[in-house]
């Protein structure tokens, strides 16, 4: 997705939002000059930092393994192994998480800690194995649409998923109720239309995510970081990421200007009020070249280029809308890519 949108080139400078790496690292491997990872929570860049250690250390399959992507009996010397290359703020962090490491560290989120709830508790009480199986193993469009509406949904699947991504029980286990400020409407009812599109539109075969979801591995699909023709690509342009714990606004009122070539934002809007998810926009085209990208995401807040921007930004709704269509990432309302003029 980041790289259809962003369209990153060898020798560009690039702005991510570090998350937990995957989507940074992904950006890596088109060879850029450089890609500042920015995070203002510590506990994602230790999860940023761990994974630049692995690719460092590891074999690609050993890599799987720690990711949880694999089973695996030996990820706790996997992680002594790259335990070597970190820092000592991260290095504290993932010696108390010996836990999340067995259990394997792509599953150490609390968002990722939801969905195996939901894997583990609730599924079971909706569908058996041999039902999951069979959704997971794909089929042409019209199998996914005739499977999806005679066997998977059920009135139990819909109360049931109703109940458990309800904005009350997703702000209490999921996510942080901060999330869900300026949200308004059904969030329960967006997600499971979000999902229907997953397993029918889209085929479940080849979606990394729905079988993390529901399985808790990477069956026939991998992320794009962590696909086998990514791995040395990452691996060989590691010394040109850097990451910092610092806010958007710090670092891009810090940043020269026309100085990045492409933003990517995550769904940071998700959490800021209007007033300041212009001022962020602004800042961004300030720090950026002309004809830079930024792309983001939108999960139940809506957030695009205001008018008041027209001379700033240009929305680029043909891009947005195409890929947000085969966008395997589900979960999300709408995906933006803008450029700035």
């Amino acid at each position: 997705m980041l790289l259809a949108a962003l369209q990153p080139r060898p020798g560009q400078v690039g702005l991510s939002i570090a998350s937990a790496g995957d989507n940074t690292l992904a950006l890596l491997a088109s060879g850029p000059e450089r890609v500042f990872a920015i995070d203002l929570n510590p506990a994602q860049l230790a999860c940023l930092e761990l994974r630049v250690a692995a690719y460092r250390t590891l074999t690609h399959r050993e890599l799987l393994v720690l990711m949880g992507s694999e089973p695996g009996t030996n990820r706790s010397e996997l992680y002594r192994r790259c335990r070597l290359l970190l820092s000592p703020d991260a290095r504290w962090f993932w010696d108390r998480q010996g836990a999340a490491i067995d259990r394997g560290i792509g599953g150490a989120g609390k968002f990722e800690r939801y969905f195996a709830l939901f894997r583990r508790r609730i599924l079971p009480l909706v569908h058996s194995r041999p039902v999951i199986a069979r959704m997971l193993a794909g089929g042409t469009r019209d199998e996914r649409e005739a499977f999806y509406r005679d066997t998977w949904d059920t009135w139990r699947w819909r109360a049931m998923f109703r109940m458990f991504f309800s904005r009350t029980v997703m702000g209490r286990f999921g996510r942080d109720p901060s999330f869900f400020r300026y949200v308004e409407g059904d969030v329960a009812g967006r997600i499971l239309n979000r999902t229907r599109h997953a397993l029918t539109a889209l085929d479940p075969a080849e979606n990394p995510y729905i079988q993390w979801i529901l399985t808790g591995r990477h069956a026939s699909a991998l992320p794009h970081a962590l696909r086998p023709e990514s791995f040395d690509l990452i691996r060989q342009h590691l010394d040109r990421l850097e990451w910092r714990c610092v806010s958007a606004e710090a670092f891009l009122t810090e940043a020269a200007g026309a100085s990045i070539d492409w933003f990517n934002l995550s769904d940071i809007f998700e959490y800021v009020s209007g007033d300041r998810f212009r001022d962020l926009l602004v800042a961004a085209c300030r720090s950026a070249r002309s004809g830079s990208r930024l792309a983001y995401w939108n999960t139940l807040v809506p957030r695009s280029r205001p008018d008041a921007l027209a001379g700033m930004l240009r929305p680029l709704n043909d891009v947005s809308s195409r890929l947000h269509a085969i966008d395997k990432a589900f979960f999300y309302s709408a995906f933006v890519v803008e450029e700035v003029i």
